[in-house]
């Protein structure tokens, strides 16, 4: 399972980064700090054009990230797939279908701990790990888990890509859209 050999994630924070890259050769791209109000339009947009939006639930404005919310978002706004932090969103996620993506801040040993047991019972499609600059938790996830790992935060250089893709990610998530113009190939 890959996200069609696209080794870099847009996410997006702005409609105008948004539109910036409903013309590139990005598929897949990452929908951050929405309005509920304006959900249904950018993700409907991002699909008009080819694109596939996985939105990040956890960052939507005027939404509880809760069942309810899951479903609705899978029924009625219907990205590609849902990143969360929490639990019951990647199993409703999953239950509907959508690709879903366990979001994890591997703060310390008793976070990375606390993880491993999480993601025994969610069984999300990918991991998001962050921050991302961290190449040997990467392989360690990756190898501990058997789920295909996604880098993010705090990616600022071609290097913590390059390094994040070596330790085993199948893509990395960055909002600097540097890194974005220096991957659109």
């Amino acid at each position: 399972m890959s996200f069609n050999n696209q080794r870099v994630l847009p996410a997006v924070r702005k409609i105008k980064d948004l539109e910036k890259l409903l013309t590139s050769p990005f598929q897949y791209i990452v929908l951050l700090d929405c309005h509920i109000g304006m959900l249904k339009s950018l993700v409907d947009l991002a699909k008009s054009h080819g694109k596939k939006p996985l939105l990040h639930v956890d960052l939507v404005e005027g939404l509880k990230n809760d069942e309810y919310a899951t479903e609705y978002l899978c029924q009625y706004i219907k990205p590609t797939g849902l990143i969360s932090t929490r639990a019951s969103v990647i199993m409703k996620t999953k239950e509907n279908g959508l690709l879903a993506i366990q979001r994890l801040f591997l703060l310390d040993s008793s976070a990375l701990r606390k993880s491993y047991t999480l993601l025994e019972r969610t069984k999300p499609d990918y991991i998001e790990v962050l921050p991302g600059v961290m190449p040997h938790i990467i392989k360690e996830v990756g190898e501990a888990t058997g789920i295909p790992i996604v880098a993010g935060g705090l990616i600022r250089t071609v290097s913590d890509v390059e390094n994040a893709l070596e330790a085993g990610a199948m893509a990395v998530t960055t909002s600097d859209s540097s890194l974005w113009k220096h991957y659109q190939a």
